[in-house]
């Protein structure tokens, strides 16, 4: 029974987690300190995008590496307390 309440604990935490996260971008279009950023997603150097006539192809590889690396910064942070 133990493993299945921590296991219940840490589903309730990542729900809180990701509707303060969902929250947050929700509400950071109409912060205009905090637009810039948003608009760096996707449109980093590094990104492909491929455009023909009646194909796009899009690979943020730029902004993959990106966000990979702060959420390896943001979990060495938490797993150290």
């Amino acid at each position: 029974m133990d493993g299945l309440q921590q296991i219940g604990k840490f589903l309730v935490c990542l729900g809180v987690f990701l509707a303060l996260v969902g929250a947050f971008l929700l509400l950071a279009g109409r912060l205009p300190y905090l637009k810039w950023p948003f608009k760096l997603i996707g449109r980093l150097p590094g990104d492909i995008l491929i455009k023909r006539r009646n194909f796009t192809f899009y690979f943020p590889l730029a902004t993959s590496i990106l966000i990979s690396i702060i959420l390896t910064l943001i979990l060495i942070i938490l797993r150290r307390k």
